[in-house]
């Protein structure tokens, strides 16, 4: 098992030309702990520092690519240099691979991130391309991404399935030594969102035996389809992303207003200590707690609206693997999309106004 857990974030997120579908990533990025995310169908020819910063935010600061062909494919890794390494980039008309060491275990491993065509002409190739892919003998292998290809006639809600083209797929993974990890929360990851949607499961996470047994405590989940026709995908260790916290003061906090009642309140609060270090040591700690309270107040409604936001949207979703949502039900869905992409564009400019350049500075000096 991996000393350090390391999770991962699979999503075709159908473009990122448009700033604000950029936050929205951003936003899922940050709240999933993930260390590795593949995007796929990023339909951007080139991906600078600016943009892989955006939308990786501090935490995963390097990245990869593999380019769009105009506005069509593309693929991106980001990872959080602090936690894995990675080297020995490759590409491929259909992968984008790579290896990668965890830094605290030392465990390495192959990681392919895939997207596969639409066109049936194309299929025959990507199933090579992937065969390809395949590290020697004894090498940990993990495999996702938007496969665009079922491979069991039960990961499509419709009976018009190719069943020669789902048995040459199974072929290739039984021929890769891959076997699929279990997606927990839902049977499909893609609709096509009409009234009476098709609906598929093509995006997936396949492991050989080797990785499945280093990495035995990982689960998967699908996450919220926020604004894309696929769901995100979370492979994540079952323990919980480890998130130490810290008090931080906001130097914006001291422009707003209440902000010198609170600390007043606090700072003059009675306490029973005698000692004038245990003294100041309880005011500070007392006064930070304080502070941290009012900042969430002033700030966490447009967070709890976003989340709600995403759980419903989350929700609507496993329901329609079930059964037809109702107009009402697909409305809310579409509204609740529109809205998401708006919070996260809210939330994004609070924390572009606490990041100015005169904020920089101050922490400069």
């Amino acid at each position: 098992m991996s000393e350090q857990p390391v999770n991962f974030l699979s999503w075709n997120v159908r473009g990122l030309n448009c700033p604000d579908r950029r936050a929205t990533v951003n936003e899922t990025i940050a709240a999933s702990s993930c260390h590795i995310v593949c995007l796929q169908e990023t339909k951007l020819e080139l991906v600078d520092q600016f943009t892989a910063s955006f939308l990786g935010g501090s935490r995963l600061r390097n990245f990869a690519q593999r380019p769009a062909s105009g506005t069509r494919g593309g693929m991106l890794m980001l990872w959080d240099d602090r936690v894995v390494d990675v080297t020995d980039i490759t590409t491929t008309t259909f992968c984008l691979s790579a290896m990668v060491q965890v830094r605290a275990s030392g465990s390495r491993f192959k990681i392919t991130s895939v997207y596969g065509p639409t066109l049936s002409s194309l299929k025959e190739a990507f199933f090579t391309d992937l065969a390809s892919q395949k590290p020697p003998s004894g090498e940990l292998w993990l495999a996702l991404g938007d496969f665009n290809q079922i491979y069991r006639a039960r990961d499509k809600n419709k009976r018009n399935v190719n069943r020669r083209r789902i048995n040459r797929f199974r072929s290739t993974l039984h021929e890769c030594d891959l076997k699929e990890i279990h997606l927990q929360n839902r049977r499909f990851t893609w609709s096509n969102e009409r009234n009476s949607p098709t609906l598929c499961k093509l995006d997936s996470f396949f492991c050989n035996a080797e990785w499945d047994l280093q990495f035995s405590t990982h689960i998967l989940h699908a996450l919220s389809s926020s604004l894309s026709d696929h769901c995100p995908l979370l492979l994540a260790d079952d323990r919980g992303p480890r998130r130490p916290r810290s008090f931080k003061f906001e130097n914006f906090w001291t422009s707003l207003p209440g902000f010198s009642d609170v600390v007043a309140n606090a700072w003059n609060e009675h306490t029973h200590h005698t000692d004038p270090f245990r003294i100041l040591h309880h005011k500070l700690q007392h006064t930070g707690a304080k502070l941290l309270r009012w900042s969430k107040g002033l700030f966490s409604k447009a967070k709890i609206m976003h989340h709600a936001a995403l759980l419903v949207i989350l929700h609507l979703d496993m329901a329609q693997d079930s059964r037809h949502l109702s107009v009402e039900e697909l409305e809310l869905r579409s509204r609740l999309k529109r809205r998401v992409i708006a919070l996260a564009v809210l939330e994004r400019a609070r924390k572009k106004q606490c990041a100015r350049i005169s904020n920089l500075k101050e922490g400069d000096a």
